[in-house]
């Protein structure tokens, strides 16, 4: 019963950027996450003396010119030739603008499919017959499926394609194609790359997106790794997912309730942080922890933000030691909306309800200070009455920026959309601007007495 292991997108040492290296933080535990989850592959290849691995694109993750990288790979597949197993791959965007994969040659157990047009290959000791194209360039919007040939009679057939598909959220449109350019073909099996996320697309035929290898960032969060999928008889009998990741991604979502005592707030975190790690298996674990919900202490929490943020790394550092890593805290809380009742009318001596605010009326900046608050009360309530000024000052920014903060990795959004919406970069770093100028524009300190 032939067996084959499907996996793609493994951006072999992709630069993992924005991790801080504070005290006690696995940074290089993570960035060498990528090699160890290609190792797991290959030891799970070998583990089940699997007729052929096949790779989906998005091997390398661009124009790296460390060549550490493609010899690591090359390294890997020896091992698999040593155990006389084949590997069959395409070149996806990623590959297409490596330096390694254009000048690098491979252990002769890897079979790389052309990029001018479609190449097929038959595997007579396993009967399978299969079929790719890599890609030319970096950016491909032609559909590729259209040109690859039929199934060939009497074999199991295989299909490598680097595809959108007809598109996936988060991912560029490359090589764009429908289920039904697919099915057309014949093939028993679509072997495909590109997208992320672990994704079924149909059982007939078979068309699998196995996720990437290992997740690189906070928006890759989840189990990753690779596809297993047994035949008998010419027809796939199970499609298995294998964890292979060596590190993991996770984003824990914290309620913040009106009242809530600081000590309680560390007792979720706390508790949060456990679950995780038990879900983990063991592996190293990165978390970016977001706190929600509608309190009096939002301003506080946010200009707080960065004293929290240690103090939840402590928590990490006593729940799991160096199998936590905190790579964010995100202050996602909002100030409770006071509306006024349309029955109830105020007796002389009853106040009419008003925000909460950290700035007390009685104090000197208090009457000065009425009309500056109630503008910023408004523009967090409409953010839109600033975009024009905002919005250059924003761009002008931008410019300045390092490429890497506004990579597709983990891109800090800064489009004029962002300042709308609620867990946009730039309405949160309003909100948080907003805590900060209320708390430096509240009650001085009392002087200490002499």
């Amino acid at each position: 019963m032939p067996n084959l292991l499907h996996a793609a997108d493994l951006h072999l040492d992709s630069p993992q950027t924005g991790l801080e290296a504070y005290e006690g933080a696995p940074v290089d535990e993570i960035r060498g996450a990528t090699r160890r989850a290609l190792e797991h592959l290959v030891e799970l290849a070998l583990d089940e003396a699997v007729d052929a691995l096949l790779l989906a694109g998005d091997i390398y993750d661009g124009d790296w010119r460390d060549y550490n990288t493609g010899l690591f790979f090359a390294g890997q597949m020896t091992r698999l030739k040593e155990a006389r197993i084949p590997v069959f791959m395409v070149q996806g965007n990623h590959d297409a603008a490596s330096q390694i994969s254009r000048q690098l040659r491979l252990p002769d157990n890897v079979h790389l499919f052309p990029s001018r047009r479609p190449g097929s290959i038959r595997l007579e000791s396993a009967g399978l017959a299969l079929h790719g194209q890599s890609y030319p360039s970096r950016q491909v919007e032609q559909n590729l499926a259209r040109g690859y040939p039929p199934a060939e009679p009497g074999a199991f057939n295989i299909g490598l394609l680097h595809t959108s598909l007809d598109g996936r959220p988060g991912h560029a449109s490359y090589a764009p194609c429908r289920l039904d350019d697919l099915r057309r073909l014949g093939y028993d099996y679509w072997a495909l790359g590109h997208v992320h996320q672990r994704e079924v697309v149909s059982q007939d035929p078979w068309v699998v997106f196995p996720g990437n290898l290992q997740g690189r960032h906070a928006r890759e969060t989840g189990v990753k790794g690779a596809t297993l999928v047994r035949i008998d008889k010419g027809q796939v009998q199970a499609v298995e997912h294998h964890p292979l990741d060596a590190m993991r991604w996770a984003l824990c979502e914290i309620a913040v309730d009106d009242g809530i005592k600081r000590e309680q707030l560390e007792e979720r975190i706390a508790s949060a942080l456990r679950t995780e790690l038990d879900a983990a298996d063991g592996r190293l674990l990165a978390i970016r922890l977001r706190l929600h919900g509608s309190t009096r202490e939002d301003a506080e929490l946010r200009a707080r933000a960065e004293e929290l943020l240690n103090q939840c790394r402590l928590l990490a550092l006593d729940s799991g030691g160096r199998g936590i890593w905190i790579e964010k805290l995100v202050i996602a809380t909002e100030r409770p909306r006071v509306i006024a009742s349309a029955t109830h009318v105020n007796t002389p001596d009853e106040a009419s309800p008003s925000p909460p605010s950290p700035i007390s009326p009685s104090s000197p900046l208090g009457e000065a200070l009425a009309d500056p608050e109630s503008l910023l009360n408004a523009s967090l309530d409409d953010p839109t009455s600033l975009t024009t000024a905002l919005l250059e000052e924003v761009a002008d920014l931008e410019r300045k920026l390092p490429a890497s903060l506004t990579s597709e990795s983990d891109p800090l959004d800064l489009s004029p959309a962002s300042l709308t919406r609620q867990d946009g970069d730039l309405h949160q770093c309003l909100r948080d601007a907003h805590a900060l100028l209320l708390e430096r524009l509240g009650d001085p300190p009392t002087a200490n007495p002499r």
